[in-house]
């Protein structure tokens, strides 16, 4: 069977996709829209600090399954690195106070029990209330599990969640946090160390995926704008418009989707989606980490949340940061600074170089009201799938979510075909 596959969209959910199915031997042509690949993942050269940056800081953990089978597929594991434990430092910018949560290696919780490896001010019976968690329903927010209060909620689960969902908790899914969590914390420290793209997100998940696929056959075509469709007979979808001109599909032909909802709804009626977005914040300082700083470290009380160190610089990432958009740019790098300054032990004056990177819809409103507007991976159109981190996978709008939709679209289009 002459078959044929076109993913529109070259971000992770569409390369994701082409992987796939080009493993398995079927024969993808990606299209872009953009002169380049890799949508909201992705690095680019910044003049202003000299220097490749990636257009957000993403956090994996090594319990990302999908995210760690895709670097491996492609060559690029050793790109991802991080420490040997699920260590994660905290600073608390109000005290000063310093502490690490250092989670046990096993699925046997032990280091609850053990003040020095806990949040301060934490006792070992605070950690049934996450019991309430793993039982939330898709309904379900932080703030109906009454999980809102208390040091455990200040200085873990608050802050991780955050960084998670993207959203506030205490109005965030508990559902998709649950999910989460049964792949994380529940399955032990070996699925919690957290890893970074150190040389930058396109080194790690862009251009080795596009060297991958076009080794193996399969088109690339940046650049290639989707106008329209043409929806034909029989449920099925006949012809893509592109900028370029119509192209025919033939009865074997399919198409995966991986674009933004909006884009997906202009395309195909009847799609429902996320309505809500919440914005991201990263502050870049173009400044060399001190020596022991840590890759990641969580930071409370303060308006920065996570800090990472990179090669030469040091950048801070701010979630569900709505209420930053319309902050002055320079005003919002001298506070950003001031936090980092304290974190990292560097003097106030001057302030380095910086670069403020806001993004708008960085991420759907991981709420249950969103949660469920998510279509599923089939369309009501037998040879058209959606993929992308907007998609109901049961994740939040992560990185391994993204590449879990683009696996999920592959597999279905597989079993349809033999």
């Amino acid at each position: 069977m002459d078959s044929l596959t076109h993913i529109i969209g070259a971000g992770l959910a569409g390369l994701a996709a082409a992987i796939k199915l080009t493993e398995a031997g079927q024969r993808v042509v990606l299209h872009e829209a953009a002169p380049h690949a890799g949508g909201r993942c992705r690095s680019y050269f910044d003049r202003t600090l000299n220097a490749t940056i990636d257009n957000g800081n993403h956090l994996v953990l090594s319990g990302n399954r999908d995210t760690l089978a895709y670097v491996q597929a492609i060559g690029a594991q050793d790109q991802l690195q991080g420490p040997e434990h699920a260590n994660f430092p905290f600073f608390d910018l109000s005290s000063g106070a310093r502490w690490n949560v250092n989670l046990s290696m096993g699925k046997i919780p032990a280091w609850i029990f053990d003040a020095a490896r806990r949040p301060p001010g934490t006792r070992p019976q605070d950690f049934l209330a996450l019991l309430r968690l793993l039982r939330a329903r898709p309904h379900q927010t932080f703030a109906d599990l009454e999980l809102c209060s208390g040091p455990l909620w200040e200085r873990l689960v608050r802050p991780l969640f955050l960084a998670v969902l993207n959203t506030e908790p205490a109005e965030g899914s508990a559902w998709l946090a649950r999910n989460v969590m049964l792949e994380t914390l529940v399955a032990g420290g070996r699925a919690c160390r957290p890893l970074v793209a150190l040389h930058g997100l396109g080194p790690a998940f862009i251009e080795p995926a596009l060297r991958y696929l076009e080794q193996r056959g399969a088109a690339i075509h940046l650049g290639h704008r989707l106008r329209g469709v043409e929806l034909g007979a029989g449920q099925r979808m006949a012809a893509l418009d592109f900028d370029t001109g119509r192209l025919a599909l033939s009865e074997h032909d399919a198409v995966i989707l991986a674009v933004p909802p909006n884009v997906a709804q202009t395309l195909l009626p009847g799609i429902t989606a996320p309505a809500s977005y919440r914005a991201i914040v990263n502050l870049h300082y173009g400044v060399a980490p001190p020596a022991g700083c840590a890759p990641i470290t969580g930071m409370l009380n303060s308006m920065s949340e996570w800090l990472f160190a990179f090669d030469g610089r040091l950048s801070v990432t701010i979630s569900g940061a709505d209420r930053l958009l319309d902050l002055d740019r320079e005003e919002l790098a001298r506070l950003g600074w001031a936090e980092v300054a304290a974190a990292a032990g560097l003097p106030l004056e001057p302030m380095p170089v910086w670069q403020v990177v806001r993004e708008r819809r960085a991420t759907f409103a991981a709420v249950p009201e969103a949660e469920a507007l998510r279509p599923a991976t089939r369309t009501a159109w037998r040879n058209v799938m959606l993929a992308g981190d907007w998609i109901a996978t049961g994740l939040p709008a992560t990185i391994e979510g993204a590449i879990r939709s683009g696996n999920q679209a592959a597999r279905f289009l597989l079993r349809d075909t033999h």
